[in-house]
């Protein structure tokens, strides 16, 4: 890359499916165009689960510089916001360092927020997000939707009943600022990431998506996920913050409490992760207009097409 780095210049956001290989990807680019990769993965910003979240490891990283991976502990409720900023200093340091920022994740609302910015939608204090938290899991999903209706129509209509952390974050807004969610989200966005973005998106074949899906979490069982998952058990935490609704964690905690067997529990969350590489999947087609496409194994020509790109 050119040695005079500013604001200005490219950077690359590859977005994609769960085990679709992006971090592979993302590593491959860093090393062909010297860059560096900035985490665009809500759980993988957490520390405690480094297995069932696929963050990547050293041997993988190898010697590229990897950033936002692991900085948060699962007690933190990291947001959408906090994560823009973080990868707007990220790319800066990156910037300086005279290297080119390869963001990689399948977080659609990083993703989104990256390219677009987020609406200016006020801090929620502590004590009302707990109140709303309590409220919720008093209620059930069900009513605690309905009296958010009452405050904003729009978004309660347009989630569903578990989503339990949007669905009490809406109704915090709500009742901090008397102005619903859905207005504030209408509002000029602001914090767009800077500089010219090349944009790709690995979408394999889902049969092979699938398998590879499989095959993942059989390794990650091999690998400790039980024992890593048994860890943030004894922790004791909220169960609403968001690292406890990692893929695999519920079924794997169900299998300690002994309320389901090990196959029982590998069978959900293979089929839990298949279903959200189905929303991902959707989502890339609909909201990430793509550059750069790559349905099977990437070649030769991704790296001169992205180079004409960058350049």
């Amino acid at each position: 890359m050119a040695d005079h780095m500013t604001s200005v210049s490219p950077y690359i956001m590859i977005a994609g499916p769960t085990a679709s290989g992006k971090s592979q990807l993302a590593v491959d680019l860093a090393r062909r165009f010297g860059g560096a990769v900035i985490n665009a993965d809500s759980m993988q910003l957490y520390a405690d689960l480094t297995i069932v979240t696929a963050r990547p490891q050293p041997q993988e990283i190898q010697d590229i510089p990897h950033y936002l991976f692991g900085i948060c502990d699962a007690a933190h409720r990291s947001s959408v916001a906090e994560w823009l900023a973080l990868a707007a200093t990220a790319i800066a340091n990156v910037r300086a360092a005279g290297q080119l920022p390869i963001i990689v994740g399948g977080t659609g609302m990083y993703l989104q927020a990256g390219l677009r910015g987020i609406a200016p939608v006020p801090h929620v204090p502590t004590d009302v997000h707990q109140h709303c938290a309590d409220l919720y899991w008093e209620l059930g999903g069900a009513k605690f939707r309905h009296a958010l209706a009452a405050y904003d129509a729009d978004i309660a209509s347009r989630l569903v009943d578990g989503d339990s952390q949007r669905l009490i974050r809406a109704m915090g807004v709500a009742m901090t600022t008397d102005r619903p969610l859905s207005w504030w989200q209408q509002q000029p966005h602001e914090g767009a990431l800077l500089g010219s973005v090349v944009t790709i998106a690995l979408m394999p074949p889902r049969p092979t998506l699938y398998d590879w899906i499989n095959r993942r979490f059989d390794h990650m069982l091999t690998r400790g996920a039980i024992d890593e998952v048994a860890r943030l058990m004894a922790r004791q935490l909220d169960p609403g913050l968001p690292l406890m609704k990692a893929l695999g964690v519920a079924p794997i905690a169900a299998f300690l409490r002994g309320e389901i067997s090990k196959d029982d529990a590998a069978f959900i969350a293979k089929r839990n992760s298949r279903r959200y590489a189905k929303r991902q999947m959707t989502w890339v087609r609909n909201n990430f207009n793509a550059q750069i496409t790559v349905e099977k194994k990437y070649s030769e020509s991704l790296y001169e097409k992205i180079f004409s790109l960058i350049r």
